[in-house]
């Protein structure tokens, strides 16, 4: 009874010494992509601000959407930093608070859409057959219509408001989830692991739960990272179009669509909305490469 004991446990050991080296290797090797760093430090910055942004200025009550006339359009100064827009409201805070919807929905939309899409995908390639083909199709019909025009009309139909806005959002953003996780279905559910599951009676929905969802989170997380920035775009496009964000809530794209009108005697008041979302799409973007390369092996290694 002892040497069993001690058996598992010195396996055990080994199992978890092996994954702690292999998180070293995985951390070892995105410290080296300065990039990646880089980006994860502007989302960082980013989110603390819009956690933080009540702390962060001292004009809290015009981020909420409080006017303040008689600063209205003022230049970046000690005072504003950012300037000031048509109303009067400090420009920095604006977009501290403007934050706290632009990322939630950047977040939220792929976080609905991984919820939807994964379970989806794995039920797809693991039967196959007939709910193989019923999931696929309805997936298609989805991908077939631009997912901006698509977003646009079912936000359009549904009004506009900020969850309206995140609804239309997540029913056109599921798809592409369904297809990753079905393709990578579709090679683990022939493994022998799998197939070894299968022998010794176990359900298919525990494999599926057990086995096959948590060997497909890679490419998941990778495309995830890279769809916040993508979803942030979408948006504060739909805000821009006025399908998103309702004033006086703060929001990147509707800043940028009413600070347009102001470009030539104000630009701070549309440039700093926009320099925002590039910032955060474009780190977005970068961080899901870095994220790429570390959680391939073949990379890491070569890195």
């Amino acid at each position: 009874m002892t040497s069993m004991v001690e058996r598992w446990f010195g396996s055990w050991a080994r199992k978890r010494k092996s994954q702690w080296e292999e998180y070293g290797l995985m951390g070892r090797a995105f410290c080296r992509d300065w990039l990646a760093l880089i980006s994860l430090l502007i989302i960082l910055i980013f989110i603390l601000g819009a956690i933080f942004a009540p702390h962060l200025t001292p004009y809290p009550e015009q981020g909420r959407g409080e006017p303040n006339i008689a600063e209205k359009l003022s230049p970046p100064s000690r005072e504003h930093p950012l300037g000031t827009d048509r109303m009067g409201r400090d420009g920095l805070a604006r977009i501290l608070f403007g934050g706290r919807t632009s990322l939630s929905i950047g977040f939220l939309v792929v976080a609905f859409g991984i919820a939807i899409g994964m379970p989806l995908g794995a039920l797809a390639g693991y039967f196959g057959g007939w709910v193989d083909m019923v999931i696929m199709r309805i997936t298609d019909v989805f991908l077939s219509f631009p997912a901006l025009l698509l977003a646009i009309a079912i936000a359009a139909a549904l009004g506009p408001s900020f969850t309206n806005a995140m609804i239309a959002m997540a029913i056109v953003w599921w798809p592409w989830y369904t297809r990753i996780v079905r393709a990578q279905t579709l090679s683990l559910k022939e493994r022998a692991f799998i197939e070894a599951a299968r022998g010794i009676g176990v359900g298919n929905l525990t494999i599926i739960t057990r086995h096959v969802l948590p060997n497909v989170t890679t490419p998941v997380l990778v495309q995830a990272t890279i769809d916040v920035g993508a979803a942030i775009l979408t948006g504060a496009t739909m805000s821009f179009l006025g399908l998103g964000v309702q004033p006086p809530t703060p929001d990147w794209g509707k800043m940028v669509d009413v600070g347009r009108a102001y470009m030539l005697i104000a630009p701070w008041d549309a440039t700093f909305p926009g320099l925002s979302i590039f910032l955060v799409a474009l780190s977005m973007n970068l961080l899901g490469d870095g994220i790429r390369d570390v959680l391939d092996p073949h990379t890491r290694r070569l890195g």
